[in-house]
């Protein structure tokens, strides 16, 4: 008896499903190391004493010496964000879907990197302008002359080699060190800085060279130290303007399409940016639903997070929109 291709359609395997699973590519997460995580307490709202500067003044003998009161005040935060993320499998699909213990397994990685992801989210949206941003839109938040927001100076508000320097002006009046100052910025203005013509001119700028054969970014790194600044590069920054909306105008200059880039300095870690309490760290609970029959999985997780150190945060807003113009 002959076979050929028709008589064996039949009997042919239509479809192979692989046991590999395809998953989401998915970014590094970093927003947590520029955090001062305090003790857990038992609290929903944590003060903590602040208390201001002594005055020297020029003393004349036989004369009665000026007392001045030590000016005093209080930082409060409180624990505002209780995040789930649930997942289940019935038994009939672990039943029928043959690679049900794969997917059944990817389960709590896949919920724990879901609230990790809106936890950088949160500490990077401190960068915009709120209640907890520390920051006002559609205002240079001027702290001892210098301005701690302002819009890149760049053409059409991107970012320019000097706005670093800027930030670092303003983080120097306002007696921040200045070491260990970096950068996390939107991949649109690593862009911006790996395509600048005076970058890409190596034979006026030597300490530029390998740029074009090697590329400034590795990773989430940029690959250079601009200006004395640390650059990262990150995708959870904080659109601009007071509604998220992209859209502000400081001191007369708009951004249309802006992101919240970032600039501070990690040199101490009590003087960093941005507290946080992790009142409850991600906590898996898994139960068998005898009503639906399924397994249910769920993470949860609960945390405070404000800005506490204004004077040490500066905020570049960029248009992000100049990269396909």
């Amino acid at each position: 008896m002959s076979m050929n291709s028709q008589a064996t359609a039949i009997l042919t395997r239509s479809e192979v499903w692989e046991s590999e699973l395809k998953e989401v590519l998915q970014e590094e997460l970093m927003g947590q190391s520029y955090v001062r995580w305090l003790p857990v307490s038992d609290a929903t709202t944590r003060t903590i004493p602040s208390i201001g500067e002594a005055t020297a003044r020029d003393y004349v003998e036989d004369t009665s010496v000026l007392y001045d009161s030590l000016d005093t005040g209080e930082f409060q935060f409180t624990i505002t964000e209780y995040l789930s993320s649930g997942l289940y499998i019935t038994k009939k699909a672990r039943q029928d879907t043959f690679y049900a213990a794969e997917l059944e397994a990817s389960f709590i990685p896949l919920e724990s990197r879901a609230i990790a992801e809106r936890l950088e989210t949160d500490i990077f949206a401190l960068g915009a302008a709120g209640a907890s941003g520390g920051q006002t839109a559609a205002d240079p938040n001027t702290i001892n002359g210098a301005r701690h927001r302002f819009v890149g100076s760049g053409t059409n508000e991107i970012i320019a080699i000097q706005d670093f320097s800027r930030g670092k002006f303003a983080l120097k009046k306002a007696n921040v060190r200045q070491s260990g100052i970096v950068a996390i910025v939107d991949p649109s203005v690593a862009y911006e800085l790996e395509t600048q013509a005076n970058i890409l001119n190596l034979s006026n700028n030597p300490m530029w060279e390998g740029i074009v054969a090697d590329g400034a970014v590795s990773d989430m790194r940029f690959a250079r130290n601009v200006m004395g600044v640390d650059v990262w590069v990150s995708d959870y920054l904080a659109d601009s303007g007071a509604a998220q909306d992209g859209a502000e105008t400081i001191s007369g200059v708009t951004t249309a399409a802006g992101k919240c880039n970032v600039m501070f300095s990690i040199a101490e870690s009590r003087n960093l940016p941005f507290i946080g309490e992790m009142r409850q760290e991600p906590t898996v609970d898994g139960e068998w639903n005898k009503n639906k029959q399924r397994e249910e999985y769920l993470t949860t997780a609960r945390y405070g997070l404000k800005v506490y150190r204004p004077e040490n945060l500066v905020v570049i807003l960029t248009d992000t929109d100049q990269v396909y113009a």
